[in-house]
């Protein structure tokens, strides 16, 4: 599989940092690294009842701002792709987490891997995803 674009959930961005080799040889090769809006939502709130805060920050910031690297704002798109995946998941009795729902339609928009650590995406036939293992 060829994974020139890939998203990155915040499992994997987590992930990534603890050194999670899976994920290292993905954003190693990939061209292009995207993550949504939703996804540093998530890791601000995480940084905050952390006590490594201003680290935290300071190395996302570091990332964000490689040439290889894009955040995605939520768009009238996304929200076209959210309702989709929603809609098929309910009537499949499959919830996922909103958040979750809000990363796939992102991966969805952009024709982006979505690169996580969580099963549950796997649901979603409409979004291509890479789920690794937790310990990796």
């Amino acid at each position: 599989m060829e994974l020139n674009t890939i998203l990155l959930d915040t499992s994997a961005y987590a992930a990534f940092k603890r050194g999670h080799s899976g994920v290292l040889d993905l954003v190693r090769a990939a061209e292009r690294i995207l993550l949504p809006a939703v996804v540093i939502g998530e890791l601000l709130a995480g940084f905050e009842a952390g006590a490594r805060r201003e680290r935290n920050r300071s190395e996302l910031d570091q990332f964000c701002a490689s040439s290889r690297v894009g955040v995605l704002p939520l768009t009238g798109a996304s929200a076209e792709r959210y309702a989709s995946i929603y809609g098929y998941l309910r009537a499949m009795g499959t919830p996922v987490p909103t958040n979750d729902l809000w990363i796939a339609a992102a991966a969805m928009e952009h024709g982006a891997i979505l690169v996580t650590l969580d099963n549950h995406f796997t649901l979603m036939p409409q979004i291509l995803s890479v789920v690794l293992p937790i310990d990796s």
